[in-house]
């Protein structure tokens, strides 16, 4: 079983799956960019208490399946989402799924990932890949941060599948329905929903750990963390922030340059001078968050570590909330054309 499918690298998993299997049903025009910009892909959030790889949970993009689901709404194409408790009815499903020739986008665990190199397997349960056909016991995988079409046999894919722990699969899988007619004007109408949906996740949200108040909330948190922690521990938490922003396809940046590039194409629908300027705020954004990634790096590597050097960690992310804050305020003020 193999069907016709093109298949295109990415920076990111959900938005090349979500793009790539949007092109397999007649989508062409929908870039990266646009997909993460009109999913209102971008966020930030510092969950403490949820541990994840004995770290805490930070993320700076959506949950996952929201940038897929939304864009998908947004632009009125239906779709097919199921999850299942038993691995005999999600294999099923989905070989029923690749006989009528339909590709599907999965949600599947990192860790066991056979093609993915050591040093990039960790217990992380959010990443996505398409599964296009299969040629005995193998499946045909196009995961979107690989440069090519791999494949995963039946027990490999099943085990990914069925990960465990925190944000577990569940064999969930997905794609759109039928083939359909994306127009200019249906894409001018999702960016403008995109955005207003992301200014809100990013200055909307009350309470301390989410979106640009996250990012403070986090930056005031770090100078206490060798204290509190620890060096060693200390350490551990810097390069899960460093791994959540930079290891997991994010474009660089925690998902900022996807995000400003978002706003550069937006422009072409939207020819608002505030756009391109805006988009410059987030290179900005994403520029600071590299080099607080660096600072973290020194720090969890013990090159550098005293409480000055955490303190400096802590100010970058002050910083960065600071030219958010301003840049989705900024957003918030736009007055759309149409």
């Amino acid at each position: 079983m193999k069907t016709e499918f093109k298949h295109l690298q990415a920076a990111h998993c959900e938005n090349g799956v979500t793009t790539n299997l949007l092109r397999s049903v007649g989508v062409d025009k929908l870039t990266e960019p646009l997909a993460f910009g009109i999913g209102s892909g971008l966020f930030f959030v510092y969950i403490p208490l949820l541990k994840i790889n004995k770290g805490p949970a930070i993320a700076f993009r959506t949950m996952p399946g929201l940038i897929f689901k939304r864009t998908c709404k947004s632009l009125n194409i239906p779709v097919v989402r199921k999850k299942f408790s038993s691995k005999e009815a999600a294999a099923k499903f989905l070989d029923d799924c690749l006989q009528s020739g339909q590709p599907v986008g999965c949600q599947v665990g990192v860790y066991y990932l056979s093609y993915f190199p050591k040093e990039y397997r960790f217990h992380f349960n959010a990443h996505n890949l398409i599964v296009y056909g299969s040629e005995g016991d193998n499946y045909l995988i196009s995961d979107p941060v690989m440069e090519d079409v791999t494949t995963l046999t039946k027990y490999e894919l099943e085990r990914v599948r069925f990960a465990k722990g925190a944000l577990a699969p569940k064999g969930q899988i997905y794609y759109p329905v039928s083939q359909v007619n994306v127009t200019d004007d249906q894409i001018r109408k999702a960016i403008k929903t995109g955005i207003k949906r992301n200014v809100r996740d990013m200055i909307g949200i009350p309470g301390p750990i989410a979106g640009v108040n996250g990012i403070s909330f986090t930056g005031k948190k770090i100078k206490k963390w060798k204290d509190k922690l620890g060096q060693k521990t200390a350490g551990l938490y810097l390069a899960q922030l460093v791994r959540m922003q930079e290891e997991i396809g994010t474009g660089g940046g925690g998902f900022r340059y996807i995000y400003g590039a978002f706003l550069q194409e937006a422009y072409a629908y939207h020819p608002i001078d505030a756009l391109p300027e805006i988009s410059k705020m987030f290179t900005q954004s994403g520029d600071m968050w590299r080099t607080a990634a660096v600072q973290a790096a020194g720090i969890y590597k013990g090159r550098i570590g005293s409480q000055a050097d955490f303190n400096v960690m802590g100010d970058y992310l002050l910083e960065i909330a600071e030219i958010e804050k301003k840049a989705f305020q900024a957003l918030s003020k736009i007055k759309w054309n149409t």
